[in-house]
């Protein structure tokens, strides 16, 4: 068993304590490169320094039983790692043409870690050097064997960035923005030379007066609204054929293998009976965050947080309301519509008056409130675990939902955003 040979692991079941954080990193045209993968506890028993080891070793463990293509997905895993998890033989289970191994430039840098880090190195591995501040004697003896450097960025001037940027530049490393939180922040970064970015910022609406939407975006919320309303078939099927990509994507989707057709489907009131009003509504909302270039079917990392989202808090409803089917389905619409402000860059309460939603969507959708609410702030929650590990528990203890439920529902969650690339 591979997690016979993490520290302190014994069981599966140990891996209750902790749940799963997948942080995207984006390059200079936002597009997503990487997520890094980090375990937060979900208790405070065991001391900073054996959580380090003991959560870096969890998911390196687990990513390796799960297959790391089913956590991210065709994206590179950024994993924490330290020196002792390193001299040890744990990393060697992960594919280096997969995997980036963060290593914080606090650890003590002897030349055994070196040699060590330099066998990985020729073995394919990959390296990050994290939280540099300064281009010191100190961490000299790695940089050869350092691709990426990651700053924080919220905590260092522009000026001593800028500098920073020069000197490792020069060094001809690629560097990463780390804890990017706004579009300011971005652009300074970007106007600095950054490679790679880090953070929500992509998440966060720039609202911009006079946007208008896309001709196909509004089609789509058309439909939605079409179909919310239980319009007859023949309506939606003549909205539908006045957008070609449209008939075209939603044609490719129902001759995939996984729907189950038998005989190859040409028309298009064929596929809307295949494909079914639930089906028909979700396809919908999916493919509003789609980009207009086929070439990256996720130009905007936000399909993949919104579709995410909306997987998760599904599987949670379906847990808390067994009995309920359409609450999972509202459940769904609520993480999956809950980025549309960033979509559009105009506020969330002008974008909502142009779709029929019920009450209780619309009021998760702007004040995070009520049961709704309550699961996308935990999604939110979990996506920024450093600045919300707090309020975690105390909502969790609210819905009545068991700790060792996060862990396998993030899972499903994320391997179910990564499916969705081959039919879009």
């Amino acid at each position: 068993m591979i997690l016979d040979t993490a520290p302190h692991i014994s069981s599966v079941g140990q891996v209750k304590e902790f749940f799963l954080a997948r942080q995207p990193i984006l390059d200079q045209n936002q597009n997503l490169i990487a997520y890094e993968l980090l375990f937060r506890r979900t208790g405070v028993r065991a001391p900073v320094s054996a959580e380090d080891t003991r959560g870096a070793a969890s998911i390196i463990a687990h990513t390796s039983e799960l297959g790391i293509e089913n956590v991210t997905g065709s994206a590179l895993g950024f994993f924490n790692v330290n020196s002792t998890l390193l001299m040890g033989d744990l990393v060697n289970f992960l594919p280096p043409e997969k995997v980036v191994f963060e290593f914080p430039q606090t650890d003590k840098i002897t030349p055994e870690l070196v040699r060590r880090v330099a066998e990985l190195a020729n073995a394919g591995y990959r390296f990050a050097l994290d939280d540099v501040i300064t281009l010191s004697e100190y961490i000299k003896p790695l940089l050869p064997f350092v691709e990426i450097i990651k700053i924080d960025t919220s905590v260092m001037t522009y000026a001593d960035l800028a500098m920073l940027v020069r000197q490792f530049k020069q060094a001809h490393k690629v560097l990463l923005a780390d804890k990017v939180e706004t579009l300011e922040q971005f652009q300074n970064c970007l106007e600095l030379g950054f490679d790679y970015y880090q953070g929500y910022y992509f998440a966060k609406p720039a609202l911009l007066s006079g946007k208008k939407l896309a001709t196909s975006q509004l089609a789509i919320m058309e439909l939605m609204t079409l179909v919310a309303r239980d319009a007859d078939t023949i309506e939606i099927e003549q909205r539908i054929k006045k957008e070609v990509s449209l008939c075209l994507s939603l044609l490719r989707l129902v001759n995939t293998p996984g729907m189950g057709v038998t005989k190859s489907i040409h028309s298009l009131s064929d596929a809307l009976m295949v494909l079914g009003r639930r089906q028909l509504q979700r396809w919908l909302q999916i493919q509003i965050y789609v980009g207009p270039d086929p070439q990256i079917p996720f130009g905007s990392p936000l399909l993949l947080l919104a579709a995410t989202r909306g997987k998760f808090l599904e599987l949670v409803a379906q847990k808390l309301q067994p009995a309920n089917r359409s609450m999972a389905d509202i459940a769904f619409t609520v993480g999956i519509l809950s980025l549309l402000d960033a979509l559009f860059g105009q506020h969330m309460e002008r974008i909502l008056r142009q779709i029929v939603l019920s009450e209780e969507i619309t009021e998760a959708l702007l004040y995070r409130t009520g049961f709704y609410g309550d699961l996308l702030k935990l999604a939110e929650y979990l996506e920024k675990p450093g600045e919300a590990g707090r309020l975690l528990m105390p909502l969790l203890a609210r819905l009545g939902l068991p700790i060792e439920e996060l862990y396998p529902f993030q899972l499903e969650a994320f391997e179910w955003s990564n499916s969705l690339l081959p039919t879009l």
